[in-house]
């Protein structure tokens, strides 16, 4: 069909900005355009790389593959998803899900330019129930090792005889301790720097009145999400 190719990308761009929407609700470095980019850019690859192989004769016997061009933009576009993965100072890495979401945008879009419409759709609906319903589940009904996000923690202690009572005031306040750093910053003052885990729908100002509670602390310094 002559309009067939533009129909392909029509479609592509709809689930692409379906894609690109829930990034852009999250404010994620890649949104709404990027992965309306990625999503039509693939597709048309995948159609001129379909379409090649039928419309230019082959030479010498060599027939061309349909998909050669369509098995490039996997491991291309494994370079974009590359630059929204950042380290932080903790140590901790961010932005993979949003590199896996660029990699299946790309699928989204080689899939309708293959001409697997109801594939497409369905494969969208899987990936916005992945990222956005399951994760919800999980915070209800999963393990508990699930149900819980790391913190880091920075208290400043007026006195080194109340380190073991601010310790036991956490443990009451079900922040569970999974390491811990002491060291002296001025005189009569101690710095503790800790990484805890509590529950993920707890709030970090939930957390920081709580600590802040203790009378024998001075200074506190909350990280979390």
């Amino acid at each position: 069909m002559m309009f067939d190719p533009f129909l392909k990308l029509g479609i592509s761009a709809i689930l692409g900005l379906i894609i690109g929407l829930e990034r852009e609700l999250k404010r994620k470095p890649v949104g709404l355009k990027t992965c309306l980019v990625i999503s039509i850019s693939s597709c048309l690859l995948t159609i001129v790389s379909i379409e090649s192989a039928y419309v230019f004769p082959s030479k010498d016997h060599i027939t061309m593959d349909p998909l050669r061009l369509a098995a490039q933009i996997v491991s291309g576009v494994g370079f974009l998803g590359a630059g929204v993965i950042l380290r932080r100072g903790n140590d901790s890495i961010t932005g993979l899900t949003t590199a896996a979401i660029i990699w299946g945008a790309a699928g989204i879009g080689v899939a309708v330019g293959a001409g697997f419409y109801w594939e497409s759709a369905f494969g969208v609906a899987l990936l916005i129930v992945s990222v956005e319903l399951i994760p919800f589940l999980i915070n209800f009904f999963g393990p508990k090792q699930l149900r819980e996000k790391e913190v880091l923690l920075q208290v400043t202690i007026a006195d080194e005889k109340n380190i073991a009572k601010v310790i036991d005031h956490l443990k009451q306040q079900h922040i569970n301790i999974k390491t811990m750093r002491i060291k002296d910053v001025e005189e009569n003052q101690h710095l503790l720097k800790l990484r805890a885990v509590v529950d993920q729908r707890r709030s970090t100002a939930d957390i920081y009145y709580a600590i802040r509670s203790i009378d024998a602390i001075v200074h506190v310094d909350i990280e979390g999400g």
